[in-house]
């Protein structure tokens, strides 16, 4: 698949893709609070989904059995929501989900507190959304593809934590993943010229420990080997012509 271009009508249909799910999201951070199980967060989320007109693009999405993936503690991505599984004071769950507006589609994921947590685990989360924004610093045109790349791993190295290797961020548009793969830690090469158009979901995912991961029975699950906290942060962005152009934030 060719890295998209997009044009001004598309770019103007990721935005609202993007908006919509930010609001989603929204919504779902007020959930998050302890008695809650992952299942009530996905149901939220994915009937707010729906009653914006949108489609859960996750749902079903290799077999992906939910619309909200909610990945507690030492649970990096992917996991599956359950009744029973209920969040607790002192856990950090993290948030990914994504959503389909008139065939273009936004993916976005936060880690949220659940009630009062740790300092490190207070620090762990602030540290991966700060391993972002130092990312898109040079998300630029003119700008090579793993100068982000470069910059998270720059970034997040000092603290002595794990950046996860097995997964990466995309390219987005009228498919969920589209060319380039955007990986979070350090590269040899320079990767493709970014251009003016582009849009892309930007996704560090780090552990304190170690970065080694391992995927649970269920074949989606993915967790650290070594049973550490693990923090996510994700938007989809517009590279453009001056500054990129974050168009999931709320």
């Amino acid at each position: 698949m060719a890295v998209t271009i997009k044009s001004q009508r598309e770019i103007e249909l990721m935005r609202e893709s993007c908006k919509i799910l930010a609001d989603v999201f929204s919504e779902m951070e007020r959930a998050v609070h302890p008695g809650v199980s992952t299942l009530d967060i996905n149901n939220l989320g994915e009937k707010l989904i729906r009653a914006h007109g949108c489609i859960p693009n996750f749902l079903n999405y290799n077999g992906y059995p939910a619309s909200i993936c909610v990945s507690v503690n030492d649970e990096v991505v992917h996991g599956i929501p359950h009744k029973d599984h209920i969040l607790h004071e002192g856990d950090i769950v993290s948030l990914d989900a994504g959503l389909i507006y008139k065939g273009y589609h936004s993916d976005m994921a936060r880690t949220f507190p659940v009630g009062q947590v740790s300092e490190e685990a207070r620090l762990l989360m602030e540290r991966t959304k700060g391993s972002f924004f130092a990312g898109i610093e040079m998300a630029k045109a003119g700008n090579h593809l793993y100068d982000i790349s470069n910059a998270i791993d720059a970034y997040i190295r000092p603290f002595g934590y794990g950046i996860v290797r097995d997964l990466v961020g995309h390219g987005i548009g009228t498919s969920l993943h589209e060319d380039p793969q955007i990986p979070n830690f350090a590269q040899h090469r320079r990767g493709l010229k970014l251009q003016a158009g582009m849009t892309l979901a930007i996704e560090p995912m780090i552990n304190i420990g170690r970065p080694d991961v391992a995927w649970l029975d269920d074949d989606w699950t993915v967790v650290t080997e070594d049973g550490s906290l693990s923090a996510h942060y994700e938007n989809t962005i517009l590279i453009t012509d001056g500054e990129p152009e974050i168009l999931t934030m709320y």
